[in-house]
């Protein structure tokens, strides 16, 4: 059962999200052959603010 796990910046909408998970079932179902019912997509959102790029934080919220 291929896991596809995803981590991306909080921010994306819900319509976003789902056309993700479609397209990555997909190309899953075409790279490898997997049955569609047995892929499985999990997406993760971080906080910006929790972001770092080359040892510095990448979004500095203003509170």
């Amino acid at each position: 059962m291929p896991f596809i796990e995803v981590t991306l910046m909080e921010g994306r909408t819900a319509e976003m999200k789902a056309k993700l998970i479609e397209k990555l079932t997909d190309a899953t179902v075409e790279a490898i052959g997997a049955p569609i019912e047995a892929i499985r997509v999990c997406i993760r959102e971080v906080p910006k603010e929790n972001w770092g790029v080359a040892g510095k934080q990448k979004f500095v919220t203003k509170d």
